[in-house]
């Protein structure tokens, strides 16, 4: 959830100036969206829409605001994404309990081509809806390391530094990581002929 145009954003945070939290939660809504679409289960997306996930997570972590203590960007970053796993767990194992088929549903879901810009050129961040499913299906694809190295690297932006933390891994094997990921994803988008 990197950018720079966010500098003074965090400033202002770090200054517990009023308004501020809501501005950066709406500054990283579309990779958190990204964050979450990639991470849902075939189920959860058969019953609920990502985009109602992403504004429910927001509710809550805006409700939160009063016990958030700005520690820097990172802290903020893990606390997003941290009650955006925990949101999908619950409604997981909410659905889980019930006792309807998901296969005989309705998928909820709809894509958005901006959220994957970061992965697409400007050429195909303009593509279809088939496009970004087939996006979607090749990231689903990928072992788990490789998926997560992606996600937080690409998606949500986090230096290799901080993406070595939450992986328990070296910032040199996070950079071979994302490479090795960033290559088969690209085979499996476009596989030999």
């Amino acid at each position: 959830m990197r950018n720079d145009s966010l500098e003074p954003l965090m400033a202002r945070l770090a200054a517990k100036e009023d308004g501020a939290l809501d501005e950066v939660v709406a500054r990283c809504l579309p990779r958190l969206h990204a964050y979450v679409r990639l991470h849902m289960s075939g189920p959860l997306r058969a019953r609920e829409a990502s985009l109602d996930l992403v504004q429910s997570i927001c509710r809550e972590v805006l409700e939160e605001r009063k016990s958030f203590v700005y520690e820097g960007e990172g802290q903020l970053i893990s606390w997003l994404l941290t009650t955006a796993m925990n949101k999908l767990r619950e409604r997981a194992r909410y659905h889980g309990r019930q006792k309807r088929d998901p296969a005989r549903e309705t998928p909820q879901d709809h894509v958005d081509p901006e959220l994957y810009s970061s992965l697409l050129s400007p050429s195909r961040a303009a593509a279809r809806h088939e496009e970004i499913e087939a996006l979607e299906r090749a990231i689903g694809e990928l072992p788990p390391d490789y998926r997560e190295v992606l996600v937080l690297a690409r998606i949500i932006g986090l230096p290799h530094k901080e993406i070595a933390e939450r992986m328990d891994r070296t910032e040199a094997s996070v950079r071979n990581l994302l490479g090795r990921a960033m290559t088969r994803l690209a085979a499996v988008l476009d596989p030999p002929r």
